[in-house]
């Protein structure tokens, strides 16, 4: 299964391989249980449930014209990626042969993008 497979992988970042556009971890690892608890790696706090409210707004033109200006912001592949996958429906495939990048590389960019989509998005629900 799926997440057999995920617990077989390490990231590439754990190898010592140079960032292909930033060095930070795309989700802050405070937010992850350490090393030594049974758990590790999973979410030390679960994501937060979204009341009504906050669905509505999220449905709201306001957010999605704030997620596209977020997307604006990501550096070039990053912002490519995400793009092609998520607003304009593209297979990895399709994303691979344009951008001429292997699907490994593809899935690190496109987890990145969304991490960083998904950080700034929770900023502007909770009001911060």
């Amino acid at each position: 299964t799926r997440g057999e497979r995920e617990r077989r992988t390490v990231p590439l970042s754990s190898l010592g391989a140079p960032e292909t556009e930033d060095a930070s971890p795309s989700v802050d690892p405070e937010r992850f249980l350490p090393g030594d608890h049974r758990w590790a790696g999973h979410w030390a706090h679960p994501p937060r449930r979204w009341d009504e409210t906050v669905e509505e707004r999220f449905v709201s033109r306001e957010t999605v014209a704030y997620i596209h200006t977020v997307i604006a912001t990501l550096p070039p592949t990053q912002r490519q990626v995400i793009t092609l996958r998520d607003v304009e429906g593209w297979t990895s495939d399709e994303v691979c042969g344009l951008l001429g990048v292997t699907e490994t590389n593809q899935r690190v960019l496109l987890h990145r993008a969304r991490s960083r989509v998904r950080s700034a998005l929770e900023r502007y629900l909770s009001g911060e």
